[in-house]
């Protein structure tokens, strides 16, 4: 007999908790759709030794900042699409000032001149189209590495020759439109400081290269003008290394912050399943069940063909708590919960601890028939279970004592409540019959 009580109560408790752990991650899901409107929380790390490293880059010096590994990877991800969209229209409108200038040169230059400029202003259109259409999409690192640099190279070795192939006054003049150039890329182009120091080589080693070439410059003027210009593009990419930090700051501050909020999401989560939770049998509370009766009758469920609720009693529950104590009390709550959790269909019933030993369950789309079928296998399995009640007037172990109220189809529709109180008067009529028994609710009976 005790065989009999453990095996049904653990085989309840087993059969008990996934329908509730189903609410539990619906809710979890609801809360997760909700922050996942932001389009920035895909970059939001989960490993907790990448968040200690945000903490801890955020509590040092703003300049220390160093986003290495996995960090590295999620500001890259974060900042590609708008890097990638600069990088294009810039080289898109160096491509359009190119021939723009060359068609001005055309008009308004002598023509050997003009024609002298063609050749090396030829190289630039393709370097600098074919470096946007690299940076279209996504793509290994090196590639766009050796892309960006490529194409920056030849577009500032086009700029320069342009002058030194005009020679005079072009010379110089196209020389310093070249730093123009790479210090404008300098600035906008969110990429690693090594990619950046590497543009400002280009155009400092370009500009020094041909200034010693040019027969109107002397050698000290030559590398005196290149210091000069040193000087400012190393200013320009500090500046952009400090913006750089500023952003990745900005970023390790958003991850700091979408993690709060995950957090906050998650313990509100929480604490609306702990309100809605039975603390004692882990099922639905009486709250939780009002709220899904109001859910179900506003979406149209009681105009489905059948509805019914059942009401559910421990008989003679006081007198076991009295005879055994609170503790055999409660595990008997827990496994009858278990027991007629277990007793309903677990996609489409509902249960939940009504009060005290009372519970309530909702059948959607159930006859009279279907639903004193169900009410009867309840009562038949706690019976079964064997659970000792020995102060019980009727029998030694736990029974259950059930009203059933259904509304059938075609009738006019019933408020929630009201099929309620139809459920209470047939368990009151259960009891009044010699309780461990289903009663079907009639017309022609009183409610309570």
């Amino acid at each position: 007999m005790q065989l009999a009580s453990s095996s049904a109560g653990d085989l309840a408790s087993r059969r008990c908790s996934p329908r509730w752990a189903r609410m539990e991650l619906q809710e979890s899901a609801v809360a997760a759709s909700r922050m996942s409107a932001s389009p920035q929380v895909r970059y939001q790390p989960r490993s907790p030794a990448v968040m200690a490293e945000v903490e801890r880059l955020l509590a040092g010096r703003t300049r220390d900042i160093r986003l290495r590994g996995e960090l590295g990877r999620l500001f890259q991800e974060r900042s590609w699409s708008r890097t990638a969209k600069i990088i294009r229209a810039w080289m898109i409108w160096v491509t359009l000032l190119d021939v723009l200038t060359l068609g001005l040169n055309a008009i308004l230059l002598p023509k050997a001149v003009a024609l002298s400029m063609l050749p090396p202003a030829c190289l630039l259109p393709p370097a600098a189209l074919a470096t946007a259409f690299i940076w279209r999409k996504p793509r290994g690192v090196w590639l766009q590495r050796v892309s960006l640099l490529t194409g920056l190279f030849l577009i500032l070795l086009s700029v320069a020759l342009v002058g030194v192939s005009a020679g005079g006054e072009f010379y110089e003049r196209h020389l310093n439109i070249m730093l123009f150039v790479a210090i404008t890329a300098i600035i906008i182009f969110a990429i690693p400081l090594a990619w950046t120091m590497t543009v400002a080589s280009f155009a400092l080693g370009l500009y020094l290269i041909f200034q010693l070439q040019n027969p109107g410059l002397e050698r000290g003027s030559a590398v005196a003008g290149t210091l000069f210009f040193a000087s400012g593009i190393i200013a320009t990419v500090v500046a952009r290394r400090t913006i750089t930090i500023l952003a990745q700051k900005t970023f390790l501050l958003e991850l700091r912050d979408m993690r709060r909020v995950a957090e906050l999401a998650d313990a509100n989560a929480r604490l609306e399943r702990l309100a809605k939770t039975d603390p004692l049998t882990g099922i639905a509370n009486r709250r939780w069940m009002m709220e899904t009766l109001n859910r179900l009758w506003s979406s149209g469920a009681e105009r489905r063909p059948g509805t019914a609720m059942l009401m559910c009693d421990i008989d003679d529950f006081k007198s076991l708590n009295d005879r055994l104590g609170h503790a055999e009390g409660d595990r008997c709550l827990v496994k009858v919960a278990g027991i007629i959790q277990s007793s309903v269909r677990r996609n489409r019933d509902h249960v939940a601890r009504y009060g005290g030993e009372e519970f309530l369950v909702v059948l959607p789309g159930a006859n009279e028939e279907a639903a004193v079928a169900t009410a009867e296998r309840i009562r038949a399995s706690v019976e079964a279970a064997s659970l000792p009640n020995p102060a019980s007037r009727v029998a030694p172990y736990v029974t259950l004592s059930i009203g059933v109220a259904a509304q059938a189809p075609g009738e006019e529709i019933v408020a929630p409540e009201k099929l309620q109180n139809q459920a209470d008067a047939a368990l009151y009529l259960a009891k009044q019959a010699g309780r461990n028994r289903v009663v079907l609710y009639q017309p022609d009976l009183p409610t309570v």
